[in-house]
């Protein structure tokens, strides 16, 4: 499948709000699994049933339900039927191809973004699509399989560390938004170390291999700008935006979330115009190595047709070639063509030819 966009042909024709999935289904089975807290009580649940999120919503406690699987159009349509989500929204949950954004619907905010990783093996960049969810008293993460960054916020959660237990849903979606793009940035720092260690590479070889680095890491570099970008765009909303859902104590925060964001863009497109320069270095750098070989064949082509010049007189065959029967014909030819090639040689070397 396409990384930068995906088949969308199932949904041709289909009734807008219809949830489809699209993209690789990534578990066998979709599960859901809940975190419910206050400032003095946690519990966990794992596997939790429908029957059981349904008294969330009743809780005066914060419930963070995850789930894991996209794959499951009916699961995601019932909890949308829990939780009164709109059926647009399910519809872009289930696309694992949506573009990063931020919709306030008053009652609850939708966010979906990526979840990048950087596998170090093929130095490819791999992406999964993350929703997230939150209301009053509830937040909803759904993930395409298990295994994310938010295992910092968990473990905030159960060990009561700084104010996350005693506040609300916002700043756990800040949290966990946090946990996101500071993982960017280090994909960013771990890409971004592997671009610069080729520029002493570009400067001392001429390796045909070296374009095609350039071109990979290039085509990563705007595989992240794909997902920074909007995500950017959308945290810039949400530091402006007027909602009840949002404490006015949380801004602070989500400024510093947006500080991040940028220092992550401006990041990716220092590394592009990099890679770029490399390319151009290379380039001229075996552009360079060529020209040093034409001007030593030049010169050496240059050097030897005044020699095959004489060597070709005195090769004939006339008869009465005046000096053909001199003794020391032979040595004099040589000694001709030997100076002629030091003069010649020292020609170049006083024009910087050489």
């Amino acid at each position: 499948m396409a990384r930068f966009l995906k088949k969308k042909d199932k949904t041709i024709g289909m009734v807008p709000g219809e949830p489809v999935f699209i993209g690789v289904k990534k578990v066998d089975q979709a599960t859901i699994s809940v975190i419910d807290y206050n400032d003095t009580e946690i519990s966990e649940t794992s596997n939790v049933k429908m029957e059981y999120l349904k008294t969330l919503k009743e809780r005066d406690t914060v419930s963070w339900i995850n789930i894991n699987g996209l794959h499951d159009i009916e699961l995601i349509k019932e909890i949308a039927e829990i939780f009164d989500l709109h059926p647009v929204v399910a519809e872009d949950i289930a696309n694992t191809d949506q573009r990063p954004k931020m919709e306030d619907h008053e009652e609850y905010i939708f966010i979906t973004t990526k979840m990048l990783r950087f596998d170090e093996n093929s130095t490819k960049i791999l992406n999964e699509q993350v929703s997230i969810i939150f209301g009053k008293n509830f937040l909803i993460t759904f993930q395409e399989c298990p295994g994310d960054t938010f295992d910092s916020v968990r473990n905030r959660i159960r060990k009561k560390r700084g104010r996350i237990r005693n506040v609300g849903t916002d700043y756990l979606a800040y949290a966990l938004l946090d946990s996101i793009i500071d993982n960017y940035l280090v994909i960013t720092e771990n890409i971004g170390e592997k671009i610069e260690d080729m520029e002493d590479l570009v400067l001392d070889s001429t390796d045909s291999q070296i374009p095609y680095d350039i071109k990979n890491y290039k085509r990563e570099i705007i595989f992240l700008k794909k997902a920074f970008k909007p995500t950017k765009e959308f945290i810039l909303q949400l530091n402006t935006m007027d909602s009840d859902l949002i404490n006015e104590k949380t801004f602070i925060f989500l400024k510093d979330l947006l500080d991040l964001s940028t220092q992550a863009v401006e990041s990716v497109e220092t590394y592009r115009d990099i890679l770029s320069d490399l390319l151009n270095l290379y380039n001229t750098n075996v552009s360079t190595k060529l020209n040093e070989i034409i001007k030593v064949l030049t010169i050496f082509s240059v050097i030897f047709i005044p020699l095959t010049f004489i060597a070709g007189v005195y090769g004939t065959n006339f008869e009465y070639l005046p000096e053909l029967k001199y003794r020391y014909s032979y040595f004099i030819f040589w000694g001709v063509l030997i100076l002629i090639a030091v003069v010649m040689l020292k020609f170049f070397k006083n024009k910087n030819w050489i």
